[in-house]
């Protein structure tokens, strides 16, 4: 903060120096060897110097106030016969200033008209005194202009492309953001709107002739509310604390609450046989795996029609291997194309995306003999995954 400020003074002090340094020590011997001036620099001819100058503290806030001081402060240097010296200094100075800050337009039409005004002032005595001296002042004019000019254009167009960049790259992250609250209220949220309607299903199928299996069902809903919620309001509670500091911190769920998660797919009449070795894994790819798990077997429960779906995670390497598979009915999805059974919306394009955002990959899809099949294979070390994956078995 403090190399801030520091900064921000020298910008302002810089340009006084450049202006008025060399004027004040070079202004009185200017005139040795030139032709055509008809003053010697005086006190006012300082004073010029001194007003220039002093316009120049404000040439970042207000770049037009150094511009019409420096040009008034030049010209009239320049009008009244002082020799040409240091004092033109002020004109890249604020031609620099000029093009930094304003648009490319306005900058031309105004940088043109300075140089012209300069040109007009110190023109008459160089034409008098031959066409040689008339040819250098256009020329000196010509490059105290348009270098400077180019310069603070240029240096304008990389500040306009680095501030679109910063831009972007806010935009990114709050959309990335928004894709991850996506996500989560999609997967948690989703999940247990499913349970609750397979429960619902079950409870009034049976509420008649087995009430304690009505029982059991509406004491699943409860529970499955009461998590869709709990996870719903975490979720809510980042949304209204940007930074983070005040959202409870709720631990992500993983691999080992999975048994939880089966048996409430269970205690619906789906059967799940679950292979589960992969051991203690990186915070990210449990979490990862266990939302991809909630997500396939919230898919078998919403569209398979399936009464067995198995579960194996396991690790190959330096790899955990993720694979639902369930027994839906056989042909239909693979007969009719992809996207028949309903599997290709959101919810398959989230657990792909956790996936590949750890190096990884996911494949989905029907499978030949029936049902339908979804394998991931998430790198433990976070780094690309490059191995193919082959067809899943049931």
């Amino acid at each position: 903060m403090r190399s801030h400020g520091l900064r921000r003074r020298w910008d302002s002090v810089w340009p006084v120096l450049l202006i008025m340094l060399p004027g004040l020590l070079g202004t009185r011997s200017a005139g040795e060897g030139e032709v055509g001036w008809t003053r010697q620099p005086d006190l006012f001819a300082y004073a010029l110097v001194v007003f220039a100058a002093l316009a120049a503290a404000v040439m970042r806030r207000r770049p037009g106030v150094t511009f019409a001081c420096c040009t008034a402060a030049v010209v009239t240097y320049l009008a009244v016969g002082y020799p040409v010296g240091p004092m033109l200094i002020a004109v890249p100075v604020a031609a620099a200033g000029v093009a930094v800050a304003w648009p490319l337009r306005r900058t031309l039409v105004l940088n043109g008209g300075m140089g012209l005004a300069v040109l007009a002032a110190g023109g008459v005595r160089f034409g008098l005194a031959g066409g040689r001296p008339l040819l250098g002042w256009l020329a000196t004019m010509f490059t105290m202009v348009a270098v400077p000019t180019a310069i603070g254009v240029a240096v304008r167009f990389s500040r306009e492309s680095e501030a679109r960049l910063r831009t972007a790259h806010a935009l990114r992250a709050v959309s990335d953001e928004r894709l991850r609250m996506a996500r989560e209220l999609h997967d948690s949220v989703g999940h247990g709107l499913a349970v609750i309607a397979m429960q619902a299903g079950v409870a009034l199928h049976v509420l008649a002739r087995n009430p304690d299996k009505a029982r059991e069902s509406l004491e699943a809903i409860q529970a499955a509310s009461r998590e869709s919620l709990h996870g719903m309001r975490a979720q809510l509670e980042v949304l209204r604390s940007p930074e983070g500091e005040d959202a409870p911190w709720r631990p992500a769920p993983g691999l080992a609450d999975a048994e939880v998660l089966l048996d409430r797919i269970r205690t619906g009449g789906l059967k799940v046989a679950a292979t589960i070795s992969a051991g203690e894994l990186p915070p990210e790819v449990d979490a990862a795996a266990y939302r991809i798990l909630q997500e396939s077997l919230t898919n078998v429960l919403r569209y398979a029609g399936a009464t067995l779906a198995r579960v194996r995670a396991t690790r190959e390497g330096d790899v955990l291997v993720l694979e639902v598979n369930d027994n839906g009915p056989a042909g239909g999805a693979a007969a009719s194309g992809p996207g028949a059974d309903g599997r290709t919306g959101s919810g398959i394009a989230g657990m792909r995306a956790r996936a590949e955002r750890l190096g990884g990959e996911l494949v989905a899809g029907p499978r030949p003999e029936g049902g339908f099949a979804v394998r991931a294979r998430l790198p433990l070390a976070g780094h690309p995954c490059d191995a193919d994956v082959p067809g899943s078995e049931p």
